[in-house]
Protein backbone atom coordinates (compact mmCIF):
# COMPACT_ATOMS: atom_id res chain seq x y z
CA UNK A 1 0.00 0.00 0.00
CA UNK A 2 1.50 3.25 -0.81
CA UNK A 3 0.85 6.77 1.24
CA UNK A 4 1.56 9.10 -1.59
CA UNK A 5 1.43 8.74 -5.32
CA UNK A 6 5.15 8.39 -5.58
CA UNK A 7 5.30 4.94 -6.32
CA UNK A 8 8.32 2.37 -7.73
CA UNK A 9 8.38 -0.06 -10.30
CA UNK A 10 10.34 -3.06 -10.45
CA UNK A 11 10.34 -5.90 -12.27
CA UNK A 12 12.52 -8.35 -10.11
CA UNK A 13 12.55 -12.23 -10.09
CA UNK A 14 11.09 -15.13 -7.72
CA UNK A 15 13.40 -15.93 -4.81
CA UNK A 16 13.53 -19.20 -2.74
CA UNK A 17 14.38 -18.90 0.66
CA UNK A 18 15.83 -22.33 2.32
CA UNK A 19 14.19 -22.12 5.53
CA UNK A 20 14.36 -25.03 7.74
CA UNK A 21 15.60 -26.91 5.50
CA UNK A 22 15.14 -30.89 5.45
CA UNK A 23 18.04 -32.88 3.67
CA UNK A 24 17.30 -36.37 2.13
CA UNK A 25 20.47 -38.31 1.97
CA UNK A 26 21.97 -39.33 -1.83
CA UNK A 27 24.05 -41.70 -2.90
CA UNK A 28 28.34 -40.72 -2.17
CA UNK A 29 29.48 -37.95 -4.20
CA UNK A 30 31.42 -38.71 -7.17
CA UNK A 31 33.58 -36.90 -9.80
CA UNK A 32 31.28 -35.41 -12.34
CA UNK A 33 27.86 -34.22 -12.35
CA UNK A 34 25.61 -33.94 -9.28
CA UNK A 35 22.28 -33.26 -7.89
CA UNK A 36 21.55 -33.02 -4.83
CA UNK A 37 17.78 -32.37 -2.89
CA UNK A 38 16.68 -30.35 -0.03
CA UNK A 39 13.05 -29.63 1.30
CA UNK A 40 13.21 -25.73 1.71
CA UNK A 41 10.15 -25.53 3.24
CA UNK A 42 7.48 -27.85 4.55
CA UNK A 43 4.11 -26.94 5.98
CA UNK A 44 2.63 -30.14 6.48
CA UNK A 45 0.24 -31.20 3.34
CA UNK A 46 2.94 -30.24 1.40
CA UNK A 47 6.49 -28.98 0.61
CA UNK A 48 8.74 -26.85 -1.32
CA UNK A 49 11.71 -28.59 -3.31
CA UNK A 50 14.98 -27.88 -4.94
CA UNK A 51 17.61 -29.40 -6.81
CA UNK A 52 20.83 -28.04 -6.84
CA UNK A 53 22.93 -29.53 -9.88
CA UNK A 54 26.51 -29.18 -9.56
CA UNK A 55 29.43 -29.78 -12.21
CA UNK A 56 32.60 -30.77 -10.07
CA UNK A 57 34.35 -32.40 -13.54
CA UNK A 58 36.28 -30.74 -16.13
CA UNK A 59 34.56 -30.09 -18.93
CA UNK A 60 30.96 -28.09 -19.45
CA UNK A 61 28.16 -30.02 -18.99
CA UNK A 62 25.38 -29.34 -21.71
CA UNK A 63 22.01 -30.25 -20.97
CA UNK A 64 20.64 -32.12 -18.24
CA UNK A 65 17.87 -34.00 -16.79
CA UNK A 66 17.38 -34.82 -13.43
CA UNK A 67 14.40 -37.87 -12.84
CA UNK A 68 13.02 -39.33 -9.49
CA UNK A 69 10.64 -41.35 -7.89
CA UNK A 70 7.77 -39.72 -5.55
CA UNK A 71 5.73 -42.29 -3.15
CA UNK A 72 2.11 -42.94 -4.18
CA UNK A 73 -0.37 -40.08 -2.58
CA UNK A 74 2.44 -37.40 -3.37
CA UNK A 75 2.28 -35.73 -6.89
CA UNK A 76 4.17 -32.18 -8.25
CA UNK A 77 2.41 -29.15 -8.12
CA UNK A 78 3.94 -25.78 -9.91
CA UNK A 79 7.69 -25.53 -10.64
CA UNK A 80 10.09 -23.16 -12.05
CA UNK A 81 14.11 -22.93 -13.87
CA UNK A 82 12.64 -26.56 -15.58
CA UNK A 83 10.44 -28.26 -17.57
CA UNK A 84 8.63 -31.47 -16.95
CA UNK A 85 7.37 -34.64 -17.75
CA UNK A 86 5.96 -37.37 -16.15
CA UNK A 87 5.08 -40.91 -15.77
CA UNK A 88 2.82 -41.88 -13.09
CA UNK A 89 5.33 -41.54 -10.37
CA UNK A 90 8.57 -40.98 -12.11
CA UNK A 91 8.84 -37.20 -12.58
CA UNK A 92 11.80 -35.87 -14.95
CA UNK A 93 12.85 -32.52 -15.03
CA UNK A 94 15.01 -30.94 -17.64
CA UNK A 95 16.67 -27.58 -18.04
CA UNK A 96 15.87 -24.52 -19.99
CA UNK A 97 16.99 -22.83 -22.32
CA UNK A 98 18.96 -20.38 -19.97
CA UNK A 99 20.29 -22.82 -17.72
CA UNK A 100 21.04 -26.32 -19.58
CA UNK A 101 25.02 -25.33 -19.97
CA UNK A 102 26.72 -26.08 -16.40
CA UNK A 103 30.80 -24.90 -16.62
CA UNK A 104 33.36 -26.43 -14.31
CA UNK A 105 32.96 -25.99 -10.46
CA UNK A 106 29.07 -24.06 -11.44
CA UNK A 107 25.93 -24.95 -10.59
CA UNK A 108 22.22 -24.12 -11.28
CA UNK A 109 18.77 -25.24 -9.66
CA UNK A 110 15.27 -25.83 -9.89
CA UNK A 111 12.27 -26.39 -8.06
CA UNK A 112 8.81 -27.21 -7.78
CA UNK A 113 6.03 -27.95 -5.20
CA UNK A 114 5.51 -31.31 -3.95
CA UNK A 115 1.85 -32.16 -2.09
CA UNK A 116 1.76 -34.98 0.19
CA UNK A 117 4.09 -37.13 2.35
CA UNK A 118 7.51 -38.41 1.16
CA UNK A 119 10.33 -36.90 -0.89
CA UNK A 120 12.48 -37.89 -4.25
CA UNK A 121 13.74 -41.26 -4.58
CA UNK A 122 15.70 -43.31 -7.13
CA UNK A 123 17.41 -39.63 -8.35
CA UNK A 124 19.27 -40.14 -11.71
CA UNK A 125 21.29 -37.25 -13.60
CA UNK A 126 21.37 -37.86 -16.91
CA UNK A 127 20.87 -41.37 -16.92
CA UNK A 128 23.13 -42.01 -13.93
CA UNK A 129 22.73 -41.66 -9.93
CA UNK A 130 22.53 -38.51 -8.53
CA UNK A 131 25.93 -38.43 -6.53
CA UNK A 132 27.44 -40.66 -9.42
CA UNK A 133 27.88 -43.88 -10.91
CA UNK A 134 27.02 -45.87 -14.30
CA UNK A 135 24.46 -44.31 -16.62
CA UNK A 136 21.46 -46.06 -17.05
CA UNK A 137 18.75 -46.35 -19.81
CA UNK A 138 16.17 -43.04 -18.99
CA UNK A 139 12.63 -44.11 -18.19
CA UNK A 140 9.41 -42.85 -20.71
CA UNK A 141 7.89 -39.60 -20.21
CA UNK A 142 4.43 -38.47 -20.54
CA UNK A 143 2.54 -35.57 -20.26
CA UNK A 144 2.04 -33.97 -16.60
CA UNK A 145 -0.60 -34.88 -14.88
CA UNK A 146 -3.05 -32.47 -13.39
CA UNK A 147 -1.64 -30.92 -9.66
CA UNK A 148 -4.01 -31.85 -7.07
CA UNK A 149 -6.74 -29.77 -5.51
CA UNK A 150 -5.93 -27.44 -2.68
CA UNK A 151 -6.43 -28.17 0.99
CA UNK A 152 -9.83 -27.82 2.31
CA UNK A 153 -9.51 -27.31 6.07
CA UNK A 154 -12.18 -25.69 7.34
CA UNK A 155 -11.56 -21.65 7.56
CA UNK A 156 -11.15 -19.65 11.17
CA UNK A 157 -14.50 -18.72 12.84
CA UNK A 158 -14.50 -14.22 11.88
CA UNK A 159 -18.03 -13.19 11.29
CA UNK A 160 -17.32 -11.96 8.02
CA UNK A 161 -19.73 -13.05 4.50
CA UNK A 162 -18.35 -16.36 2.61
CA UNK A 163 -16.71 -13.19 -0.10
CA UNK A 164 -15.66 -9.78 0.62
CA UNK A 165 -14.49 -6.50 -0.44
CA UNK A 166 -12.08 -5.24 1.22
CA UNK A 167 -10.74 -1.58 1.33
CA UNK A 168 -8.29 0.57 2.82
CA UNK A 169 -9.44 3.93 4.97
CA UNK A 170 -6.67 6.47 5.00
CA UNK A 171 -5.56 8.55 8.27
CA UNK A 172 -3.79 10.64 6.31
CA UNK A 173 -4.24 13.81 3.67
CA UNK A 174 -3.39 13.19 0.33
CA UNK A 175 -4.70 13.77 -2.84
CA UNK A 176 -7.82 11.53 -2.64
CA UNK A 177 -11.17 12.27 -0.70
CA UNK A 178 -10.55 12.58 2.90
CA UNK A 179 -13.51 10.20 4.55
CA UNK A 180 -14.84 9.78 8.24
CA UNK A 181 -14.76 6.46 8.95
CA UNK A 182 -18.08 6.27 9.19
CA UNK A 183 -18.85 7.73 5.71
CA UNK A 184 -16.74 4.50 3.73
CA UNK A 185 -19.23 3.58 1.31
CA UNK A 186 -21.58 0.43 2.51
CA UNK A 187 -20.15 -1.77 0.05
CA UNK A 188 -17.11 -2.70 2.08
CA UNK A 189 -17.32 -5.79 4.30
CA UNK A 190 -13.98 -4.98 5.66
CA UNK A 191 -12.36 -1.48 6.37
CA UNK A 192 -8.42 -1.71 6.66
CA UNK A 193 -6.84 1.36 8.63
CA UNK A 194 -3.73 2.82 7.10
CA UNK A 195 -1.84 2.40 9.30
CA UNK A 196 -0.37 1.74 12.73
CA UNK A 197 3.27 3.30 13.15
CA UNK A 198 6.33 1.59 14.59
CA UNK A 199 7.53 3.08 17.77
CA UNK A 200 10.95 3.09 19.25
CA UNK A 201 10.29 -0.34 20.59
CA UNK A 202 11.61 -2.86 18.00
CA UNK A 203 8.16 -4.20 17.28
CA UNK A 204 5.71 -2.05 19.20
CA UNK A 205 3.08 0.02 16.68
CA UNK A 206 1.03 3.46 18.16
CA UNK A 207 -1.88 4.27 16.65
CA UNK A 208 -3.57 7.75 16.67
CA UNK A 209 -5.76 10.14 14.11
CA UNK A 210 -3.50 11.92 12.07
CA UNK A 211 -3.60 15.63 12.74
CA UNK A 212 -3.57 16.62 9.07
CA UNK A 213 -6.70 14.40 8.47
CA UNK A 214 -8.33 15.92 11.66
CA UNK A 215 -7.71 19.40 9.99
CA UNK A 216 -8.86 18.09 6.91
CA UNK A 217 -11.84 16.83 8.09
CA UNK A 218 -12.80 20.23 10.65
CA UNK A 219 -11.56 18.38 13.78
CA UNK A 220 -11.58 14.65 14.06
CA UNK A 221 -10.65 13.04 17.36
CA UNK A 222 -9.34 9.77 18.45
CA UNK A 223 -12.69 9.96 20.35
CA UNK A 224 -15.07 10.43 17.08
CA UNK A 225 -12.78 7.42 15.47
CA UNK A 226 -13.44 5.07 18.13
CA UNK A 227 -17.22 5.77 17.88
CA UNK A 228 -17.30 5.38 14.16
CA UNK A 229 -15.30 1.60 14.47
CA UNK A 230 -18.40 0.93 16.70
CA UNK A 231 -20.83 2.73 13.81
CA UNK A 232 -19.70 0.46 11.44
CA UNK A 233 -19.67 -2.64 13.49
CA UNK A 234 -23.50 -2.25 13.94
CA UNK A 235 -23.80 -2.10 10.54
CA UNK A 236 -22.03 -5.19 10.10
CA UNK A 237 -18.86 -4.37 9.13
CA UNK A 238 -15.49 -5.41 10.51
CA UNK A 239 -12.44 -2.91 10.97
CA UNK A 240 -8.73 -3.95 11.27
CA UNK A 241 -5.55 -2.06 11.94
CA UNK A 242 -2.89 -2.50 9.01
CA UNK A 243 0.64 -2.22 10.25
CA UNK A 244 3.13 -0.90 8.07
CA UNK A 245 3.08 0.52 4.19
CA UNK A 246 5.00 2.43 1.94
CA UNK A 247 7.10 4.27 4.44
CA UNK A 248 6.11 1.24 7.55
CA UNK A 249 9.19 0.23 9.40
CA UNK A 250 7.99 -2.06 11.46
CA UNK A 251 10.41 -5.02 12.59
CA UNK A 252 9.85 -8.14 14.26
CA UNK A 253 12.96 -9.92 14.22
CA UNK A 254 13.16 -11.30 17.64
CA UNK A 255 11.13 -13.07 20.65
CA UNK A 256 11.58 -9.61 22.16
CA UNK A 257 9.89 -7.82 19.33
CA UNK A 258 7.46 -10.23 18.71
CA UNK A 259 6.36 -10.19 22.05
CA UNK A 260 6.39 -6.23 21.33
CA UNK A 261 4.49 -6.68 18.71
CA UNK A 262 1.85 -8.56 19.84
CA UNK A 263 0.87 -6.85 23.04
CA UNK A 264 0.86 -3.30 21.30
CA UNK A 265 -1.22 -4.36 18.75
CA UNK A 266 -3.84 -6.18 21.43
CA UNK A 267 -4.01 -2.37 23.21
CA UNK A 268 -5.03 -1.31 20.33
CA UNK A 269 -7.56 -3.50 19.96
CA UNK A 270 -8.70 -2.90 23.61
CA UNK A 271 -8.75 0.62 22.90
CA UNK A 272 -10.17 1.64 19.59
CA UNK A 273 -12.30 -1.63 19.19
CA UNK A 274 -10.44 -3.24 16.09
CA UNK A 275 -11.48 -6.60 14.66
CA UNK A 276 -8.25 -7.88 13.76
CA UNK A 277 -5.01 -7.29 12.48
CA UNK A 278 -3.32 -6.23 8.72
CA UNK A 279 0.17 -7.13 8.10
CA UNK A 280 1.32 -4.66 5.33
CA UNK A 281 5.25 -4.56 5.78
CA UNK A 282 6.80 -3.88 2.31
CA UNK A 283 10.31 -3.81 3.56
CA UNK A 284 10.41 -7.51 4.56
CA UNK A 285 9.18 -9.45 7.60
CA UNK A 286 10.89 -12.65 8.96
CA UNK A 287 8.04 -15.19 8.92
CA UNK A 288 9.32 -17.01 12.07
CA UNK A 289 8.59 -13.86 14.35
CA UNK A 290 5.86 -12.74 13.23
CA UNK A 291 4.01 -15.77 13.34
CA UNK A 292 5.10 -15.83 16.77
CA UNK A 293 4.21 -12.36 17.47
CA UNK A 294 0.44 -13.16 15.88
CA UNK A 295 0.01 -16.22 17.26
CA UNK A 296 0.55 -14.85 20.63
CA UNK A 297 -1.89 -11.99 20.31
CA UNK A 298 -4.41 -14.94 18.97
CA UNK A 299 -3.98 -16.56 21.90
CA UNK A 300 -5.39 -12.75 23.64
CA UNK A 301 -8.35 -12.28 21.17
CA UNK A 302 -9.53 -15.41 20.32
CA UNK A 303 -10.95 -17.37 17.61
CA UNK A 304 -12.82 -14.40 16.31
CA UNK A 305 -9.45 -12.11 15.49
CA UNK A 306 -9.13 -11.59 11.78
CA UNK A 307 -5.58 -11.88 10.40
CA UNK A 308 -5.09 -10.60 6.76
CA UNK A 309 -2.05 -9.78 4.55
CA UNK A 310 -1.34 -7.57 1.75
CA UNK A 311 1.96 -8.69 0.36
CA UNK A 312 3.68 -7.28 -2.83
CA UNK A 313 3.42 -9.45 -5.87
CA UNK A 314 6.66 -10.60 -5.33
CA UNK A 315 6.38 -11.28 -1.93
CA UNK A 316 3.88 -14.29 -3.32
CA UNK A 317 5.89 -15.70 -6.39
CA UNK A 318 7.16 -18.80 -4.33
CA UNK A 319 6.58 -20.59 -0.98
CA UNK A 320 10.04 -19.95 -0.15
CA UNK A 321 9.82 -16.35 0.30
CA UNK A 322 8.99 -14.74 3.87
CA UNK A 323 5.57 -13.49 3.19
CA UNK A 324 4.57 -16.89 1.70
CA UNK A 325 6.46 -18.70 4.65
CA UNK A 326 4.07 -16.83 6.76
CA UNK A 327 0.68 -17.37 5.48
CA UNK A 328 1.76 -20.99 5.37
CA UNK A 329 2.93 -21.32 8.97
CA UNK A 330 -0.31 -19.76 10.30
CA UNK A 331 -2.74 -21.23 7.88
CA UNK A 332 -5.04 -22.56 10.59
CA UNK A 333 -5.57 -18.90 12.23
CA UNK A 334 -5.10 -16.80 8.67
CA UNK A 335 -8.17 -15.61 7.55
CA UNK A 336 -7.07 -14.02 3.83
CA UNK A 337 -4.18 -12.70 1.75
CA UNK A 338 -5.05 -9.83 -0.34
CA UNK A 339 -1.93 -9.70 -2.67
CA UNK A 340 -1.29 -6.21 -4.35
CA UNK A 341 -1.34 -7.36 -8.49
CA UNK A 342 -0.35 -3.69 -9.01
CA UNK A 343 2.95 -1.48 -9.28
CA UNK A 344 5.19 -4.55 -9.92
CA UNK A 345 5.69 -5.07 -14.13
CA UNK A 346 5.62 -8.29 -15.53
CA UNK A 347 5.73 -11.42 -13.20
CA UNK A 348 5.77 -14.99 -13.39
CA UNK A 349 2.32 -17.21 -13.27
CA UNK A 350 1.63 -20.54 -11.72
CA UNK A 351 2.44 -22.14 -15.47
CA UNK A 352 6.18 -20.99 -14.99
CA UNK A 353 5.90 -20.21 -19.02
CA UNK A 354 5.55 -16.56 -19.34
CA UNK A 355 5.76 -13.13 -18.47
CA UNK A 356 2.19 -11.88 -17.67
CA UNK A 357 2.00 -8.26 -18.05
CA UNK A 358 0.29 -6.48 -15.21
CA UNK A 359 -3.20 -4.62 -15.49
CA UNK A 360 -4.49 -7.96 -17.69
CA UNK A 361 -7.31 -10.99 -16.65
CA UNK A 362 -3.99 -12.97 -17.03
CA UNK A 363 -1.75 -11.47 -14.52
CA UNK A 364 -4.26 -11.43 -11.63
CA UNK A 365 -5.58 -15.11 -12.88
CA UNK A 366 -2.00 -17.14 -13.41
CA UNK A 367 -0.71 -14.79 -10.34
CA UNK A 368 -3.66 -15.82 -8.17
CA UNK A 369 -3.01 -19.43 -9.05
CA UNK A 370 0.35 -19.71 -7.78
CA UNK A 371 -1.19 -19.16 -4.21
CA UNK A 372 -3.92 -21.84 -4.87
CA UNK A 373 -1.51 -23.66 -5.85
CA UNK A 374 0.49 -23.82 -3.39
CA UNK A 375 -1.59 -24.55 0.00
CA UNK A 376 -3.58 -21.53 0.66
CA UNK A 377 -7.28 -22.63 0.34
CA UNK A 378 -9.57 -20.50 -1.99
CA UNK A 379 -11.45 -18.54 0.82
CA UNK A 380 -7.86 -17.65 2.12
CA UNK A 381 -7.23 -15.71 -1.11
CA UNK A 382 -8.13 -12.23 -2.19
CA UNK A 383 -7.28 -10.22 -5.57
CA UNK A 384 -5.94 -6.31 -4.89
CA UNK A 385 -6.20 -3.92 -7.17
CA UNK A 386 -6.09 -0.23 -7.68
CA UNK A 387 -9.10 1.77 -6.72
CA UNK A 388 -8.99 3.85 -10.29
CA UNK A 389 -6.75 6.40 -11.72
CA UNK A 390 -4.32 8.37 -8.80
CA UNK A 391 -4.79 4.79 -6.95
CA UNK A 392 -1.47 3.39 -7.88
CA UNK A 393 1.52 3.80 -10.47
CA UNK A 394 0.83 0.69 -12.77
CA UNK A 395 -1.72 -2.08 -12.96
CA UNK A 396 -4.87 0.05 -12.50
CA UNK A 397 -7.28 -2.06 -14.07
CA UNK A 398 -11.53 -1.15 -15.07
CA UNK A 399 -13.40 -2.64 -12.21
CA UNK A 400 -15.14 -5.49 -14.83
CA UNK A 401 -11.61 -6.55 -14.97
CA UNK A 402 -11.45 -7.65 -11.54
CA UNK A 403 -14.68 -9.43 -11.84
CA UNK A 404 -13.72 -11.29 -15.11
CA UNK A 405 -10.94 -12.66 -12.99
CA UNK A 406 -13.39 -13.11 -10.08
CA UNK A 407 -15.50 -15.25 -12.64
CA UNK A 408 -12.63 -17.22 -14.29
CA UNK A 409 -10.87 -18.18 -10.79
CA UNK A 410 -13.96 -19.55 -8.95
CA UNK A 411 -16.40 -20.41 -12.48
CA UNK A 412 -14.04 -20.99 -15.41
CA UNK A 413 -15.56 -18.32 -17.48
CA UNK A 414 -14.91 -15.07 -18.58
CA UNK A 415 -10.54 -16.35 -18.42
CA UNK A 416 -8.31 -14.51 -20.96
CA UNK A 417 -5.65 -17.05 -22.74
CA UNK A 418 -4.61 -17.95 -19.50
CA UNK A 419 -6.76 -20.84 -17.60
CA UNK A 420 -5.63 -22.14 -14.13
CA UNK A 421 -5.80 -25.56 -13.76
CA UNK A 422 -9.13 -25.86 -11.51
CA UNK A 423 -11.60 -23.65 -10.58
CA UNK A 424 -11.83 -22.48 -7.10
CA UNK A 425 -15.66 -21.55 -5.84
CA UNK A 426 -14.48 -20.65 -1.86
CA UNK A 427 -12.29 -17.66 -3.42
CA UNK A 428 -12.67 -14.88 -0.88
CA UNK A 429 -13.35 -11.68 -2.85
CA UNK A 430 -11.22 -8.85 -3.31
CA UNK A 431 -9.67 -5.91 -1.96
CA UNK A 432 -8.65 -1.97 -3.29
CA UNK A 433 -6.13 0.63 -2.50
CA UNK A 434 -8.32 2.47 -1.75
CA UNK A 435 -11.83 3.67 -0.31
CA UNK A 436 -10.71 6.84 -0.31
CA UNK A 437 -9.50 6.41 -3.90
CA UNK A 438 -12.42 4.45 -4.95
CA UNK A 439 -14.82 7.52 -3.29
CA UNK A 440 -12.58 9.70 -5.26
CA UNK A 441 -13.63 7.94 -8.62
CA UNK A 442 -17.02 7.83 -8.16
CA UNK A 443 -17.23 4.78 -5.85
CA UNK A 444 -17.11 2.81 -9.27
CA UNK A 445 -14.69 -0.13 -7.46
CA UNK A 446 -16.88 -0.88 -4.73
CA UNK A 447 -20.38 -0.42 -6.53
CA UNK A 448 -18.82 -2.63 -9.88
CA UNK A 449 -17.43 -5.58 -7.64
CA UNK A 450 -19.19 -5.79 -4.45
CA UNK A 451 -22.33 -6.87 -6.43
CA UNK A 452 -20.63 -9.24 -8.38
CA UNK A 453 -18.88 -11.15 -5.34
CA UNK A 454 -22.44 -12.00 -4.21
CA UNK A 455 -23.24 -13.68 -7.46
CA UNK A 456 -20.42 -15.87 -7.12
CA UNK A 457 -20.57 -19.62 -5.70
Amino acid sequence: MKRSRSLVLSLVTALTAAVGAVWVALPAFAAGATASFVKTSDWGSGWEGKYTITNAGGSTVNGWSVSFDLPAGTTVGSYWDALLTSSGQRHTFTNRSWNGSIAPGASVSFGFLGSGPGAPTNCLLNGAPCGGGTPTTPPPTTTPPPTTPPPTTPPPTTGLPKHILTGYWHNFDNPAVELRLRDVPAEYDLVAVAFAEATATPGAVTFAVDPGLSAALGGYTDADFSADVRTLQSRGRKVIISVGGETGRVAVNDAASAAAFSDSVYALIQRYGFDGVDIDLENGLNPTYMAQALRSLRSRVGANLIIAMAPQTIDMQSPGTSYFKLALDIKDILTVVNTQFYNSGAMLGCDNNAAYAQGTVNFIVALACIQLEAGLRPDQVGLGLPAGPGAAGGGVVAPSVVNAALDCLSRGTNCGSFRPPRTYPGLRGAMTWSVNWDVTNNNAFARTVAPHLDTLP
